[in-house]
């Protein structure tokens, strides 16, 4: 355990962020899977782009936070889409 007043301000930093950034994480996972099986089971296209809007905004909003990395927000998105549209077709 850190000795400094400042390596423990620092420690308690880093614990707060972590769980805040597994929150995060928690509900990229969640949402993601929310809207794959959107895409999956549901026959109405409407409900299936609002899903895929409300999952694109929460990756977005993660990417700008430094949680994760953009190309892998992008790839995320594209994806969803990919897969949304080749249900479309």
């Amino acid at each position: 355990m850190a000795n400094h007043k400042s390596a423990l301000k620092r420690a308690k930093q880093n614990e707060k962020r972590y769980a805040r950034n597994k929150a995060y994480r928690t509900r990229l996972k969640n949402i993601l899977k929310s809207a794959r099986l959107t895409i999956e089971q549901e026959e109405n296209p409407e409900v299936v782009e609002q899903q895929l809007r409300k999952a694109e905004r929460l990756i977005y909003k993660i990417k700008t936070k430094g949680i994760i990395h953009k190309n892998k927000a992008a790839r995320l998105v594209s994806r969803l889409y990919k897969k949304a549209h080749a249900k479309a077709s």
